[in-house]
Parts: structure tokens; C-alpha cells; sequence
């Protein structure tokens, strides 16, 4: 069996630079590569109304922010099958036999889990009385259950995630081994790709707060125009204590940097910034003192602009055109449907219950009871 990808975005809001340099640069590099047999690209509805079930509309309307997102970054319909979560029901079945090889304590114990609990502001335990704090659904509870079933259905080899995900996919990984132990070698072992740029693994938000969120309102979005950019990045956090350009400054901890270390090339500089020659030489001005932020902003704009100019562009022509986009999901969906449902009959033969279509458990038994007649 070859290589093959599964990965996704829960379509909560329209995709951010966040995303892009996390997963989504990397994944159309690994479309692209010829590596891959299978790769299978997924909207994530149905984990998105874990924690959004009272606003199924917010649900429903960024399905198609996420499918022009996922094609304005180049994401290949004819290479990558693209798909909604919930147009999948095996996925749900999948999740519901895994559930009994997971523990409670074990879910409680999930950092991925602890921290999405806590940003959302979950009341752990029982709800209060009176309390403004909703208890944290069972749904959003068993969230890696959910995911591992995701992976698992399509037989992916290779998961690429931030490094927030890490406990999820090694508690996927901790779900295939206890299933393969107890049924038999049935489901792939998934190993996880995470993006090569230390800067990538977890972008912060423009106020400098640890990720880039939508919840936050730190995001820029790729949908966002070139004024829209330019704005954003000129109210970003820097170095507080940077008040004069002949200050020295410091790089370590500075938004802007971390955005120049996720973003810039060596051609960057030759056209906008000439008077350096990489990246490192720029910081080492700033670190010295003698250089100001805005000149280091104009240059992050001029780079993310160039960045995102084609995506807004692709973008604008799949917006013309939104039935074949979602002609797209619906074959990309029916098409994953049946790949999921042949690994369901596999878990279901393993677990023996496929009972109509075991012949020889039919046989006998019918052999049994005319034999007590």
C-alpha cells in the first residue's frame, strides 16, 4: 500500500496565515510531490458543531470559506480528494466502536483536550446552578475518538498537523494498537508530519498571544485585501521596550520576526529591502539598535502581499464560479464515502460483527439447530 495523507480544518471561519504556513503550504507541497497515492483533504463539520451546536448556520455557511480557501492555495481536486465530514456517516460508526477502548481518565488526560477545554471556557464537572458556564459536551469530550476514526477510515499513513495536535495523533496511534491487539492487524498505524520551520509550528496572533485564532480576533485571514494586510501588520506586537530606532531591539518574542521567519526568502530581500542581504542581518541591525519597526512592518507587508496576491486572485475566480466548487465536495465526499465504507467492513469482520455476510456462521448454525430437531 502507498502513501497516504488525511488531514483537515474545522470550518468554523474563513482560514488564516496560521493555518497556511501549519498545514496548508505544506499541504499542497506534498500534493504536488508525487509521493503521495492517496490524499484526502477534509472540511470538518461535524467536529466543528461539537462546540457550536446551537449555531449550525455558522457551521453551514463556512463550509464554502473553507472549500475556496483549501482551492485558492492550490489545493487539486484531481489530486486531492476534498470532502465534508459529515457527508461521511461511517466516520460516526467508526468512532462509536472505538469508544470502548478508550477511557474517560485517559480522554482527561489529553493536553490537546485540556487546552481546547479551557479556551472555550468549558465548566469542568457538573454544571452549577445558575452558573454561566456551559459543561463541556460529550461530543467535544470525545473529539479525538472522533478524529482517530477520521484517519483511520482512509488508511492514512501520514497526518500533517501543528504541534498542538501531537497528543491527538499519538492517542490515534494508541487507539489502532489496542483495536489491532484485540481484533487483529486491521487498521494503519498513522505517523504524524509536522511543518519543518520552527516559526510554522504554531504562528502567534498578530497581539503576540501564543495562536493565531479566530475566536481571539488576532487573525489575518488570506481572504484578507492588501489594505486589510497592511493594517493588521501595522498594529502588530513588537518589542515593548523598542520605543526610539536607535533602541536596540530584541527579535526573540517579536511578531513581526516570527512572521519574517515564516514568510521571507532570500528574493525578498533583493526587492524590497535591498539594503540587507538575508534575514539574519536584518535582526542583527535590529538587535544593535538604529533600526525601526515600521521599516521591518513594511517590509512583512510587501512580503505577505506578495504571499497571499495569488491566493486572492484564485480566490476571486472560484467565487464566480461557487456550483462547481460545491459539485467538487459532493464527488469529493461520495468518493470518500466509499473508501471509508471498505474500511468499516474491514473493522466489522474483524470485531465479527458482519454477521449476514459470514456464510459459514449461517451454515453452521443452521446445521446446529437441524441437528436438536
Amino acid at each position: 500500500m502507498g502513501k497516504i495523507i488525511l488531514t483537515g480544518d474545522r470550518p468554523t471561519g474563513k482560514l488564516h496565515l496560521g493555518h497556511y504556513v501549519g498545514s496548508l503550504r505544506r499541504r499542497v507541497e506534498l500534493q504536488n510531490s508525487g509521493e503521495f497515492e492517496k490524499i484526502f483533504i477534509m472540511i470538518a463539520d461535524a467536529q466543528a458543531l461539537t462546540d457550536n451546536a446551537d449555531n449550525p448556520e455558522k457551521v453551514r455557511q463556512n463550509i464554502l470559506e473553507v472549500a475556496l480557501d483549501y482551492l485558492s492555495c492550490g489545493l487539486d481536486p484531481a489530486q486531492s480528494t476534498l470532502f465534508i465530514q459529515s457527508q461521511v456517516p461511517e466516520l460516526c460508526e467508526l468512532a462509536f466502536y472505538y469508544m470502548n477502548l478508550v477511557t474517560v481518565a485517559r480522554l482527561q488526560r489529553n493536553p490537546t483536550v485540556k487546552a481546547e477545554i479551557q479556551l472555550r471556557g468549558f465548566a469542568e464537572g457538573n454544571e452549577e446552578e445558575g452558573s454561566q458556564r456551559q459543561g463541556i459536551p460529550v461530543g467535544f469530550f470525545t473529539y479525538p475518538i472522533s478524529q482517530a476514526s477520521d484517519i483511520t477510515a482512509f488508511k492514512a499513513t501520514t497526518v500533517p498537523v501543528g504541534e498542538d495536535q501531537e497528543p491527538m495523533i499519538e492517542q490515534t496511534r494508541e487507539i489502532v494498537h489496542k483495536f489491532n491487539s484485540v481484533y487483529g492487524e486491521t487498521l494503519v498505524m498513522p505517523g504524524i508530519l509536522l511543518p519543518d520551520n520552527a516559526a510554522c509550528l504554531r504562528l502567534p496572533g498578530t497581539d503576540g498571544k501564543a495562536k493565531m485564532s479566530k475566536s481571539l480576533g488576532n487573525c489575518i485571514y488570506l481572504s484578507d485585501s492588501a489594505d486589510e494586510v497592511k493594517k493588521k501588520v501595522m498594529g502588530m506586537y513588537t518589542d515593548p521596550d523598542h520605543l526610539r530606532v536607535e533602541d536596540p531591539g530584541k527579535v526573540e518574542g517579536n511578531t513581526v520576526f516570527t512572521y519574517l521567519d515564516a514568510f521571507s526568502r532570500p528574493e525578498h530581500f533583493q526587492r524590497y529591502l535591498p539594503d540587507y542581504a538575508s534575514l539574519d542581518e536584518l535582526k542583527a541591525h535590529y538587535r544593535r539598535g538604529g533600526l525601526g519597526d515600521v521599516k521591518v512592518k513594511k517590509f512583512l507587508i510587501a512580503v505577505l502581499n506578495e504571499t497571499l496576491e495569488p491566493i486572492r486572485e484564485r480566490r476571486k475566480q472560484y467565487e464566480g464560479r461557487i456550483e462547481e466548487v460545491y459539485e467538487i465536495l459532493r464527488k469529493g465526499s461520495e468518493h470518500a464515502r466509499a473508501t471509508a465504507a471498505q474500511t468499516l467492513g474491514e473493522v466489522r469482520h474483524a470485531m465479527r460483527i458482519d454477521y449476514f455476510d459470514d456464510k459459514e456462521l449461517i451454515a453452521e448454525q443452521a446445521r446446529q439447530y437441524q441437528q436438536q430437531r
